[in-house]
């Protein structure tokens, strides 16, 4: 009796052992890799991130920069004559994603470079001018602090993301 329970305890060993080396590894302490950790840049309308990333798994690997800012805008009278000083639209939030593929992982170390999207122009219904009837268009974006947030093993690129986060970190700008 004794013989047959070691050998079901060492089958069932032998089991969760191969369930556990056939799945793909994942990031166990994905963090960003030099300082400054992450940079930003301002290209107006819209806000650029590169970083290096270590710690990650194997797997594809999507990233997200969430940005919130606040727009200039102008706006337009009908007859295209007045563009009054003083509209400011209301606060924004912009998403960029940027999909990268485990090839491009090396010993766990990864760059990356992710730019959200533009925002809405001219703005629907233009309301942060005198009236529906005047054209709003933002000129530039004034961003005041941003997330990176990493996903691994990800193929996923359209938000929300359902993929584990591996890595999420918030900067004031």
């Amino acid at each position: 009796m004794r013989r047959r329970a070691k050998f079901l305890l060492v089958s069932v060993a032998a089991c969760v052992a191969a369930v556990v080396l056939a799945s793909p590894a994942s990031a166990a302490n994905a963090h960003f890799k030099s300082k400054p950790a992450v940079s930003f840049t301002d290209q107006g309308l819209f806000l650029s991130s590169s970083g290096a990333i270590t710690g990650l798994g194997n797997g594809d690997v999507v990233i997200t920069l969430t940005a919130t800012g606040q727009p200039v805008a102008t706006c337009t009278n009908p007859s295209g004559a007045t563009q009054p000083p003083g509209q400011n639209p209301a606060q924004i939030t912009l998403t960029g994603v940027e999909q990268i593929p485990s090839a491009d992982i090396k010993n766990g170390n990864l760059s990356f470079t992710v730019n959200t999207a533009g925002p809405v122009t001219p703005v629907p219904g233009a309301p942060g001018c005198p009236n529906r009837q005047w054209t709003e268009n933002i000129t530039d974006v004034s961003f005041s602090s941003a997330t990176i947030t990493v996903y691994q093993p990800c193929t996923d690129t359209v938000p929300p993301i359902s993929c584990a986060v591996v890595l999420q970190q918030t900067f004031t700008l």
